[in-house]
């Protein structure tokens, strides 16, 4: 019986440590992936892209206030552009991590780098880079940086009992955040966990004269370390205070009687079988059900494996829908860049010429994606799709571009469609339009008639046509297709002497957002 109890005991200990374990390096995933979602959505921004930093740096000191993040931007040479720890053009010198920065543009993937200590905010930091490839700009790399103490939080939502304790260790094992007071940030760990880590692996260590239980884990985007350990002592005091108990217990039990040593046995292995059990059916993926036992410290581990269960469950479920929704994207998108392609061959002269255009249309896709997966289940508006597809082909002067209309937010497919539209437009009015010669204007407006979203695209040349040049391309098919086709649009062009215009009106419960939906429905 004692030696079951015990292997039980060390079963369950090892099973809640590395559960601890993952779970912590999970959270670290979530907190860096939410900085690098951060980082996406800013590389995106109009003033980034035209190379106005004061503005892009006002806008980046709005956004990221009271978060404890940072954001800098490095160019090709290591040089510091921008810091937002402070004042705008204020001599920043040379980035602390080179070789990570060429290693962000090299392999065009976003990148965490170890712990470091910072000269301007005098403390242990860390950064996430990010590499940007601007259109007819030298590539350059945001960062957001953050201080290694932004991660204590991440470890003191974790319930941490029984002398455990948790530090997460960059890749060169040095301490970025523990819940020790003994571990000093910076420092390398005092245990030595090795240079690899393999989720869920449990091992003793030797730490001075003491001997240390350790469970690591991995954080995927970061390769830090996440490392739950405590004493062998500490954590088999419990047992020898079980078995002094059981050993006082079993000489009243010889004096009792069999009969109730066999009761008193039951009371005791039963209900820590049944923890293993529930153990093993957490560690499966299995519904865990809390109990409880005679013993209090036993009914909380079983009420934690409840909870575990259904938070695992839970967790299980998002990334399913997650999934699922990457899939159904995935295809909308394959699907339509596969039309793309053949009606971009079908009506390409040559071969550059169809690389050409291929590749402008692919761009004008991907703003679109860039958009729709900034503004997430909302949707998209209206009026950001516009100028981030006609941005491309607009003429120094401001003036030669208007755009006005009521706030409209899109749902994701008819903002992926009508901003294929806007490209094709803009495409025309670079080569053929208002954007062909100077002088010539484009007015873009939207209003809401009844129950139909009313689109005018205006524009206004300095010489017009004898003759327009009517040819069904890729455009048409866009716009005669999958505007009128889909979305049940009526679709007016006329050709006048001050330039094309082109007019559609499409039912609004055919492209608009959910929300606006719920909007129309509380007014009415």
């Amino acid at each position: 019986m004692l030696k079951r109890n015990d292997l039980a005991q060390r079963e369950i200990t090892t099973t809640l440590a590395a559960g601890m374990a993952a779970s912590i390096a999970e959270a670290v995933d979530r907190e860096l992936n939410g900085v690098i979602t951060t980082l996406r959505v800013m590389a995106t921004s109009p003033t980034l892209a035209n190379n106005d930093l004061g503005p892009f740096y006002t806008r980046a000191v709005d956004a990221l206030a009271g978060t404890g993040s940072y954001l800098l931007i490095i160019d090709q040479g290591f040089n510091l552009l921008m810091n937002t720890r402070v004042p705008f053009g204020t001599p920043l010198g040379k980035s602390v991590n080179p070789a990570l920065v060429e290693t962000a543009l090299s392999s065009r993937a976003t990148n965490v780098s170890n712990i470091f200590y910072g000269a301007i905010p005098d403390r242990w930091v860390f950064n996430v880079l990010y590499p940007v490839f601007p259109e007819n700009q030298p590539p350059r790399v945001l960062a957001i940086s953050q201080n290694a103490d932004s991660m204590a939080t991440t470890l003191s939502q974790h319930l941490l009992r029984g002398g455990w304790h948790a530090s997460l260790l960059d890749r060169e094992n040095k301490v970025i955040v523990s819940t020790s007071a003994d571990d000093t940030v910076g420092e390398p760990f005092f245990l030595n966990v090795g240079n690899s880590s393999s989720a869920g692996m449990v091992r003793y260590t030797e730490g001075g004269d003491e001997l240390y239980l350790t469970v690591m884990d991995e954080s995927n985007f970061s390769g830090w370390k996440v490392v739950a350990w405590a004493p062998v002592s500490v954590i088999e005091s419990p047992m020898r205070r079980t078995l002094s108990l059981l050993f006082a217990g079993s000489l009243i039990v010889l004096v009792i009687g069999a009969g109730t040593a066999l009761m008193v046995g039951r009371q005791i292995t039963r209900p820590i079988r049944r923890l293993a059990a529930d153990a093993r059916r957490l560690g499966a993926g299995e519904p865990v059900s809390g109990a409880i036992y005679p013993i209090t410290e036993m009914t909380t581990v079983s009420s934690a494996l409840a909870e575990a269960a259904r938070n695992r469950k839970q967790a299980e479920n998002e990334i399913r829908l997650l999934m699922r929704e990457v899939a159904h994207r995935a295809k909308n998108q394959l699907t339509v860049v596969s039309s793309m392609a053949k009606q971009t061959a079908r009506h390409a002269r040559s071969l550059p010429t169809f690389l050409d255009s291929f590749q402008k249309r692919i761009y004008g896709l991907a703003r679109s994606t860039d958009l729709l997966i900034a503004g997430g289940a909302v949707g998209v508006e209206l009026k950001e799709l516009i100028t981030v597809q006609v941005e491309p082909f607009r003429p120094d002067d401001p003036k030669r571009l208007e755009i006005n209309g009521p706030a409209f937010r899109l749902a994701n497919q008819a903002a992926q469609t009508i901003g294929l539209a806007i490209h094709e437009l803009a495409t025309n009015a670079s080569k053929y339009g208002a954007f062909s010669a100077s002088g010539g204007k484009l007015h873009v407006s939207w209003k809401i008639e009844g129950e139909a979203l009313v689109f005018v695209w205006q524009e206004f040349v300095s010489r017009a046509r004898r003759k327009p040049v009517i040819r069904s391309g890729f455009g048409t098919e866009i716009i005669d297709r999958m505007l009128g086709g889909t979305f049940d649009a009526e679709i007016e062009r006329n050709f006048l002497p001050k330039g094309l215009e082109c007019i559609f009106r499409i039912p609004v419960a055919r492209i608009a957002a959910e929300s606006v939906h719920v909007v129309q429905a509380a007014a009415e």
